[in-house]
C-alpha cells in the first residue's frame, strides 16, 4: 500500500508539472507564432487525439513508466525548438500524450477496483494548466527551472516504479475480444459523448465574475477538488449514487450563474464524474486500458474543435444546466451494467 502511495503521488505531481510546462510553452512561445491558430490545433491533436493510437502501444508494450518518463523528457526537449514553433508544438504535444498514457495506465493498474487513486492522478492537471498559462503570459519567469523539474520528476517516477518490485501490476494481455457487442458499443458511445460534452462545455463556460479578484483561482481549485472528490465518493457510495448526486445538483446550481459561490459549487460537482468516466471506460476494455484512456482523450479533442473554430464563451445559464442533465442520463445508461 505504501509503495503504491508513492507511485501515485509521483505520477500526480508529474501530471501537474507536465501540464504546467506544456501550458507555459504554449502561452510563452507557440501563441506568439505567426501561424498560432494552426499550432494550437496541432498541439491539441498531438496531445489528445494521439493518445488513442499511443494507448494501443502502451497496452502491447507493457512499459507504462517508460512511456511516462519519455513523455516528461520529450516535453523538456520541446523547449529547445522554440525558434521552430511547429516542431516545438509537435514535440511538446507528443510528450504530453506519452506521459498521460503511461501514467494513466499505470494508475489504472495499481488502483484495481478503486477510483480514488484515479481522481488524485487526473486532478492536478487543471492546476498545472492554469498556473502554466498565467506565468507563460509574462516574461519574468525563466524556463530553466521547469526543465530541471521535468528531468527530476522523470527520475522520481523511475524510483517510485522500482519500489514496486515484483508485485507491480502489469497490463492485461492486449485484447478487444467482446467489446464489439451492441451492449458494450452502446455503453462506449454514451461515455464518449459525455466527455465530448464535458470538453465543449468546459471550454465555453464563462461567468461574469470569473475574472474578478481571486475567483479564477477558486474556480480552478473547484475543478481540482471535484475530480479528486469524485473518485473517493464513488468508492464510498458507488458510481451511480455519486453521478446522480453530483450532476443532478450541478444542473440546478448552473441555473444561478450570477452567484459566484453557487457557480463554483456547480463546477466542482460537474467535474466529479471525470474519474468515474475513465474508470467505466477502462472496465469496458479490460484488455486495452490504454486504448480506453486514449479514446476518451480523443473525445476531449473533438469537444475542443468547434470552440477553436470560433464558438465563443456562453453566458446563458440553461445550456450548462442542460449539459449536466444530459451527462447524467448518458452516464447512467453507459454505466448501468458496471459496478465500482
Amino acid at each position: 500500500m505504501c509503495r503504491r502511495f508513492w507511485l501515485i503521488s509521483a505520477y500526480s505531481f508529474a501530471h501537474f508539472l507536465v501540464d504546467f510546462a506544456c501550458a507555459f510553452l504554449v502561452f510563452r512561445n507557440i501563441l506568439q507564432a505567426p501561424d498560432k491558430h494552426f499550432c494550437v490545433l496541432l498541439y491539441n491533436f498531438c496531445a489528445f487525439a494521439m493518445q488513442m493510437p499511443l494507448g494501443i502501444l502502451a497496452d502491447k508494450w507493457n512499459r507504462n513508466a517508460g512511456l511516462a518518463i519519455f513523455g516528461c523528457l520529450l516535453v523538456s526537449v520541446a523547449y529547445g525548438f522554440v525558434s521552430l514553433p511547429i516542431v516545438a508544438t509537435v514535440v511538446v504535444g507528443m510528450g504530453n500524450a506519452l506521459f498521460h498514457i503511461g501514467g494513466g495506465v499505470d494508475v489504472l493498474n495499481v488502483s484495481e477496483k478503486k477510483l480514488g487513486a484515479l481522481g488524485v492522478f487526473v486532478s492536478p492537471g487543471a492546476l498545472g494548466i492554469y498556473f502554466g498559462a498565467m506565468l507563460g503570459k509574462g516574461n519574468e519567469v525563466s524556463s530553466f527551472p521547469i526543465l530541471l523539474a521535468l528531468v527530476g520528476v522523470a527520475g522520481v517516477i523511475f524510483v517510485a516504479h522500482k519500489m514496486q518490485g515484483g508485485g507491480y501490476p502489469k497490463n492485461a494481455v492486449f485484447s478487444l475480444e467482446g467489446v464489439f457487442s451492441s451492449k458494450i458499443l452502446f455503453a462506449v458511445a454514451c461515455l464518449f459523448l459525455v466527455v465530448c460534452l464535458r470538453s465543449y462545455v468546459g471550454l465555453r463556460l464563462s461567468f461574469p465574475w470569473k475574472g474578478v479578484g481571486y475567483w479564477g483561482v477558486i474556480w480552478v481549485c473547484a475543478v481540482v477538488l471535484g475530480k479528486t472528490a469524485g473518485g473517493f465518493l464513488a468508492d464510498r457510495f458507488g458510481m451511480r449514487g455519486t453521478l446522480f448526486f453530483s450532476l443532478g445538483v450541478a444542473a440546478l446550481l448552473f441555473l444561478f450563474p450570477q452567484t459566484p459561490l453557487l457557480g463554483v459549487m456547480a463546477v466542482l460537482l460537474f467535474n466529479m464524474t471525470m474519474p468515474i468516466t475513465l474508470f467505466g471506460m477502462a472496465k469496458l476494455f479490460p484488455g486495452a486500458k490504454g486504448f480506453s484512456f486514449g479514446l476518451l482523450t480523443f473525445a476531449l479533442f473533438l469537444g475542443f474543435v468547434p470552440v477553436h473554430l470560433g464558438q465563443g464563451p456562453l453566458t446563458a445559464a440553461w445550456p450548462f444546466a442542460l449539459a449536466a442533465a444530459l451527462s447524467l442520463v448518458l452516464l447512467a445508461l453507459g454505466l448501468r451494467n458496471l459496478k465500482a
